[in-house]
């Protein structure tokens, strides 16, 4: 298995770093730690509030800027300025240009055709690499593949106890990654029973039977967030441990209940639809 995902879009490493809640000098010197173990992805926004710290450590990585892929997301409320939006977060990350730049949200009342024909000029004039969507559920999702616009990611809450088969198999069909945000469940399958006795077997935590069990998908990546250097570096290792699952290990994660959802917030779209 690679340790990258490789579609026309785009090659983006199967294991990112999340960024979500850290902050200030704390965020600087988790994405710093996690470069130099590492990560060659990193994951933020303009609603994190953290793009700065998240430049800074990107600069004091040492790293060239073309060692890292950056994603960054524009939040619902600003989609009728998505050129000024993004370019403010480039100025905050220090970088001429994203890997990817994604929708955050869709908003309630979202011009899905608007939307990505402003993403396509991103792409046009070279401030992203690749665009595309997040938390957009499966319908919502085709209408946008429907613009034309190559979309190459649509990042969503994805776990052991939740279900995303109906969109996988749109974007598998479409060549587009399926991006795992909250990907431990905001930290429930680290205690998990279940996964705890999986992970026995192998002499490792839950929370790394978790991500492999992830991470072993066709076109799927994940992004935990992790500021201490030794979850970090845990989290790495799940890596390996996909391969190493055995049938009998994923039959009985596929078996846990997929209905528990933790990312909903007023605005969040019908995920049904």
């Amino acid at each position: 298995m690679s340790d990258r995902i490789t579609t026309p879009h785009l090659s983006i490493p199967r294991l990112g770093f999340g960024t979500w809640r850290l902050s200030g000098a704390e965020c600087q010197a988790a994405v710093e730690s996690a470069l130099g173990l590492g990560y060659r992805a990193v994951d933020t926004a303009e609603m994190y509030g953290n793009e700065e710290p998240v430049g800074a450590g990107l600069k004091a990585s040492g790293l060239s800027r073309g060692e890292i892929f950056l994603t960054s997301k524009v939040w619902w409320e600003n989609l009728g300025r998505i050129r000024q939006h993004c370019e403010a977060s480039l100025s905050r990350l220090g970088t001429d240009y994203l890997d990817l730049y994604l929708i955050h949200w869709p908003s309630p009342d979202i011009d899905v055709a608007q939307a990505m024909h402003d993403l396509a000029r991103l792409r046009e004039e070279g401030l992203a690499r690749a665009v595309g969507v997040a938390n957009f559920p499966a319908g919502l999702l085709k209408r946008a593949i429907e613009t034309g616009v190559p979309i190459a990611a649509n990042q969503v809450e994805y776990h052991a106890l939740l279900s995303q088969d109906r969109l996988l198999e749109v974007t598998r069909a479409q060549g587009i990654v399926l991006t795992a945000y909250a990907p431990l469940a905001q930290g429930r399958l680290a205690s998990d029973p279940r996964i705890g006795a999986i992970a026995g077997r192998h002499g490792v935590t839950a929370a790394q039977v978790a991500l492999a069990w992830l991470l072993r998908q066709d076109g799927v990546n994940a992004i935990p967030k992790a500021s201490r250097p030794e979850t970090q570096k845990a989290n790495l290792e799940a890596l390996a441990l996909a391969a190493k699952l055995t049938d009998t290990d994923v039959a009985e994660i596929d078996a846990l209940p997929k209905d528990q959802r933790f990312v909903n917030p007023p605005f969040a779209p019908d995920w049904a639809a």
